[in-house]
């Protein structure tokens, strides 16, 4: 399944960006804003954020939030701001996530605003980063890794037809945790 539509961004300058615009039915994917903070901010500060490093102080949420845009510039690619298409209301995230500690990209997800939990709309992001990774950025193989106490994640790995390759222990900032490497399946079975 390919996204509905995919175009580079201009800045206000008008230069090119590298941040694709990922258009689905019900939703449109683009580069983190400063806007969209609050909202990452309010979720990675409650309990929700659980198995993303939360519950986190303000501080410690701003500075996740950078990190999320600053691997733009690092990488070239990173994760999306999910906007709810009519409204442009911030649902969460979806996209590329790389740290340093991880040997490949993954295809990460979270809903940061609690009303838009349950209707499908992780699984439809996902889709749509994984097709763009497939056919735009001509990635062959992408994982996800999930904390295995991750129950809602593992489930909507296995919608999106991944397998788990592997489980280590996963050393962050936050502490160490138990994860699965899920492998996605490549773009020969998703096409």
């Amino acid at each position: 399944m390919l996204p509905r539509r995919y175009f580079e961004t201009k800045d206000h300058l008008g230069a090119d960006m590298t941040a694709p615009v990922i258009e689905t039915e019900r939703m449109i994917l683009r580069k983190p804003m400063a806007t969209d903070e609050p909202v990452f901010a309010k979720f990675l500060m409650s309990d929700r954020a659980q198995f993303v490093g939360g519950p986190a102080t303000r501080g410690r949420a701003w500075r996740a939030f950078a990190h999320l845009v600053g691997q733009w510039e690092m990488r070239g690619y990173g994760v999306l701001t999910m906007l709810e298409r009519g409204t442009r209301a911030v649902i969460g995230s979806c996209g590329y996530f790389h740290p340093a500690e991880l040997t490949e990209p993954e295809i990460s997800w979270s809903i940061w605003d609690i009303d838009f939990e349950g209707r499908g709309l992780a699984t439809e992001a996902a889709l749509a980063c994984r097709s763009h990774a497939y056919a735009k950025l001509g990635w062959r193989t992408v994982t996800s890794n999930i904390d295995v106490d991750n129950a809602r994640s593992i489930a909507l790995a296995e919608r999106l037809g991944c397998h788990i390759e592997k489980t280590y222990v996963e050393q962050t900032p936050e502490g160490t945790f138990d994860v699965h490497l899920f492998r996605h399946p490549g773009p020969e079975r998703t096409a």
